[in-house]
């Protein structure tokens, strides 16, 4: 701090004043309270701090001594930082595996100037993505050091004093700033990037109707769950952990459950499969296999993007396949049977409901780890909060994920390779139940080449983040079933 400025600090009720401080630091160590705890600088006595530091003063929070005396923020800022670098590094080890030729597999399927477009594709969006990376790190830091939870808190707070309306003003102010924020990354990866490739089909008017949509869909399922969750956690005592474990696990089956004919209806149109011989054959398929459903559905895929697909949703009556109008227009019958094969085999094999109890697991670890850390008052004052009994625990629920971020990685990693090997199973099933390996592989050929998708990604890509494994490796396993 520049020598020949007279300021004031008010800490724990004192005003302290000082002259030519070298430096902000080492004044503020003189005047460390008595349980160590970071300084409070209070708001009322900044008239004379030299700027920067006035701003964040009047905010109630010092960066400086924050970071001095608060390891939760020192932990934080490191996992921030780390996995940014981390992601990089992983990025830039999958481009290092990029080569130029076709695989032997996919000659006379891709052709030279496609199989280059792919690639040229996966670059730019991992420039793209690492730029991103950066730029929201950067943004969050700043946003943290320079008091952005403690203005959001004030907000909160002067809005109401009852507990859970200042929860949901907190939390709302942060996912709309969130989701405002991220508005002009989502823009240049539609409209820019998706467009050059030849995949976007949205118009403006359906970009900013999903928008809307979400953010409806959010106030109306997460304000109720999370003030349930502030509710217990107030309330409940030692018991709030497993009690909102309950509660978070009925809502999710419950969504699980209405999601096929209530939610996703919002934004995509969900037509029954026209009557013909390519629903013959699937309903024909799924009755051998004693495989129920509510229905078979075409989706208006093409509304988005010329990327094709299919999937599995819901369960009991309202079970059903649904397939993309993109995917039926550019794969035959016998491809099609075989994707369904594909799908039909993880109900069979019961991964989704292996999936589901994993889910569900993790849930229960997650809120008996928070039941500990939403009482730390350093969680709250890392972000500029005040931490006495009883801290603002709406703002701990979002803080704690901070810190969850790296056994959330963990359990990532390995819910990854568990789905990979039950992708290898529902394969295995699809070549068992049809015409053999050929159709399911001519149809992920297809998939790989209309999608773009990297046909050579990392082992270290592949094991940190992919749910699936990468196309080669699934055709070599499925060629190798057929081996007698």
């Amino acid at each position: 701090m520049p020598g020949g400025y007279a300021w004031r600090v008010c800490l724990a009720g004192r005003e302290v004043s000082g002259t030519r401080a070298p430096h902000l630091r080492n004044v503020l160590r003189s005047f460390q309270d008595r349980d160590n705890s970071w300084f409070n600088i209070n708001r009322e006595c900044t008239s004379s701090m030299p700027a920067p530091y006035k701003n964040l003063a009047r905010l109630g929070f010092s960066p400086y001594v924050a970071l001095m005396h608060n390891p939760y923020l020192v932990i934080v800022l490191s996992l921030l930082i780390g996995f940014t670098l981390f992601h990089m590094w992983i990025e830039w080890l999958n481009l290092s595996a990029l080569k130029p030729e076709i695989p032997a597999e996919f000659e006379g399927v891709y052709d030279a100037e496609k199989y280059a477009k792919s690639q040229a594709y996966l670059r730019e969006n991992t420039r793209v993505d690492m730029v991103t990376g950066v730029i929201k790190t950067s943004v969050l830091i700043a946003f943290i050091l320079l008091g952005g939870f403690r203005w959001i808190f004030d907000v909160a707070v002067g809005v109401s004093d009852h507990l859970i309306l200042q929860g949901l003003v907190f939390v709302g102010l942060l996912m709309l700033l969130s989701s405002v924020w991220g508005l002009p990354f989502q823009i240049y990866d539609t409209f820019v990037i998706e467009e050059k490739y030849g995949f976007n089909k949205t118009t403006p008017k359906t970009f900013v109707l999903d928008f809307i949509k979400g953010l409806l869909l959010g106030v109306v399922i997460g304000a109720p769950l999370f003030a349930a969750l502030i509710y217990f956690f107030d309330t409940a005592g030692g018991n709030a952990w497993w009690i909102c474990w309950v509660v978070v696990t009925v809502v999710q089956l419950f969504l699980m459950y209405v999601a096929p004919v209530v939610i996703l209806p919002l934004f995509n149109k969900f037509e029954p499969l026209e009557d013909g011989e390519l629903r013959s054959a699937l309903e024909s398929y799924a009755d051998e296999q004693g495989f129920q459903l509510s229905g078979l559905f075409k989706i208006d895929g093409s509304k988005r993007s010329t990327r094709a697909n299919a999937y599995f949703t819901g369960f009991g009556k309202n079970r059903r396949i649904a397939l993309y109008d993109t995917l039926i227009d550019n794969h035959s019958q016998d491809e099609l049977v075989a994707i369904l094969a594909h799908e039909v085999g993880h109900a069979k094999c019961k991964h989704i409901h292996k999936q589901l109890l994993i889910g569900i697991l993790s849930t229960g670890f997650l809120f008996g780890l928070l039941q500990h850390f939403i009482q730390q008052p350093g969680l709250y004052e890392a972000f500029g909060l005040p931490g006495e009994s009883p801290p603002p625990i709406y703002a701990g629920l979002i803080f704690f994920s901070f810190l969850y971020t790296p056994i959330a990685a963990l359990l990532g990693i390995l819910t990854s390779v568990l789905s990979r090997k039950f992708e290898y199973e529902a394969d295995a099933f699809a070549v068992r139940t049809t015409r053999g390996a050929n159709p399911l592989i001519q149809g992920l050929k297809k998939l790989s080449v209309d999608n773009l998708s990297n046909l050579t990604p990392h082992p270290w890509m592949v094991f940190l983040e992919y749910s699936h494994p990468p196309v080669l490796q699934r055709i070599q396993a499925m060629r190798t079933l057929e081996k007698p």
